[in-house]
């Protein structure tokens, strides 16, 4: 397994930010999420000082459902980033936590009508209309409410990158956004332009997840220039924003190219400017959206092993105590992880295993065909690169616990998020009552 951020070898036991792991599992127990502050807040300020341009201003918004909770928050929050958010939980998840509302935005594709509300209510930076719709409904709410509301048209620009079926989110049959093709598409901009209440700042679009070629962007960049500058010629408006959205790839395994985000972000400022002088197109601000790329690597999961099996059909398994409920990404879209015997790093002997989980489930599986070193029940496996998606997706599922999340840097430890109890799991349930009504 790659060594990230400030994963250390010490005496054969797993550090990360100057904490042991067995320290870690004694104190919180497994599976527990661990994420290295100081690696997380490098990617941040990386991603800061290179997507920036001399001709517009840039805007950094952090994709908050990677990995959301009120501690990640605090942290977006002091760097001074933006963050989105795809639901009123996560609405008020950021709100709750004090965040600045100017710096919200709110992405979805079939946005409730109470979660309109709450982002007209508390005046949120921007919604990022998805349909034809949604503008309609955001101006009946701004009309009522008596307030403006900043709003941008998320585009489906047709690119198809190179990524698993299930997050390309920029395909003619995509669900996300309305079609630069469509020939509607001047009427639907044209009749958000024209709503009183809303103030139309220009176009959004998101391409896909864990797209490794940047040439994808600068493809992007290219269209979305183009674009604007023909609906502005068109319209007689001014333009002023373009949001080209997220989905930087990030390096789980050997086979995944590892990835330079300055180096990206530096072309696509490149491409940015090339292309706006390209079209004689003046913009005041870019935003992009990375999310996964500031959280995956710097989040590992660890787990206890329970025991291991080798199958009459010659497969070894690797038991650990967590699974498809604290990552369900592997099941989801046979998604590969790297990991290591946190408590045994010094062990040269490696033998080929699947490291499964506890679920009732043949496919709860954490990493299969795995090189690891030999290990024994009560030994710890940690699982690098779970930070995107492994907490945002976990559930309950055979009524598993969630799992704690803690922050770990310079030797200190800080716990985001409470493992869940057995309380919790039965917290919202109701009795049946002796005598069943009927309402009819």
């Amino acid at each position: 397994m790659k060594f990230l951020g400030t994963m250390k070898n010490v005496n054969g036991v797993l550090e990360i930010g100057g904490v042991s792991v067995n320290k870690l599992k004694k104190e919180f127990g497994t599976p527990l999420y661990i994420y290295d502050l100081e690696f997380m807040e490098k990617k941040i300020r990386d991603i800061k000082k290179t997507f920036k341009s001399e001709k517009f201003k840039t805007t950094i918004v952090y994709a908050s459902k990677a990995y959301l909770s009120k501690g990640m928050v605090q942290i977006i929050d002091r760097e001074e980033l933006h963050i989105d958010a795809v639901s009123g939980g996560e609405l008020y998840t950021i709100l709750s936590s004090g965040f600045p509302s100017k710096r919200i935005h709110m992405h979805g594709n079939n946005k409730s009508f109470e979660e309109l509300y709450t982002c007209v209510q508390n005046e949120i930076g921007s919604i990022i209309l998805d349909n034809r719709f949604e503008g309609e409904k955001v101006s009946q709410i701004c009309k009522k409410l008596n307030k403006k509301m900043d709003v941008m048209l998320r585009l489906n620009i047709g690119i198809d990158a190179h990524t698993h079926e299930y997050i390309k989110t920029s395909k003619h049959s995509s669900k996300f956004g309305e079609s630069i093709f469509d020939k509607e598409i001047q009427n639907i901009v044209k009749n958000i332009i024209d709503k009183e209440y809303l103030n139309f700042l220009g176009f959004h679009c998101h391409i896909g997840s864990q797209i490794f070629d940047e040439m994808a962007f600068c493809e992007a960049v290219k269209i979305m220039v183009r674009f604007t500058k023909e609906i502005s010629k068109k319209l007689d408006i001014t333009i002023p924003e373009i949001n080209i959205g997220g989905g930087f790839g990030v390096r789980y395994t050997a086979e995944d190219t590892d990835v330079d985000l300055k180096i990206i972000m530096k072309k696509i400022i490149a491409s940015l400017e090339e292309n706006c002088e390209k079209e004689n197109l003046i913009i005041q601000n870019v935003t992009i959206e990375p999310g996964r790329s500031i959280v995956a690597q710097a989040g590992s999961t660890l787990y206890t092993v329970g025991g291991d099996k080798k199958t009459y059909g010659g497969e070894k398994y690797i038991f650990v105590d967590g699974g498809m409920t604290d990552n369900i990404r592997p099941a989801l879209y046979s998604a590969k992880y790297e990991s290591v015997v946190a408590n045994k790093l010094n062990e040269t002997k490696k033998e080929i295993v699947t490291i499964a989980g506890k679920c009732c489930e043949s496919g709860d599986v954490i990493s299969k065909n795995t090189k690891l070193g030999k290990c024994t029940e009560e030994d710890l496996v940690l699982v690098s690169c779970t930070g995107a998606y492994g907490h945002s997706m976990s559930s309950n599922y055979n009524k598993a616990l969630k799992p704690a999340v803690v922050f770990v840097r310079d030797r200190d430890v800080y716990l985001i998020s409470k493992r869940e109890s057995y309380e919790d799991l039965v917290k919202n349930d109701c009795v049946l009552p002796k005598k069943i009504y009927n309402i009819d």
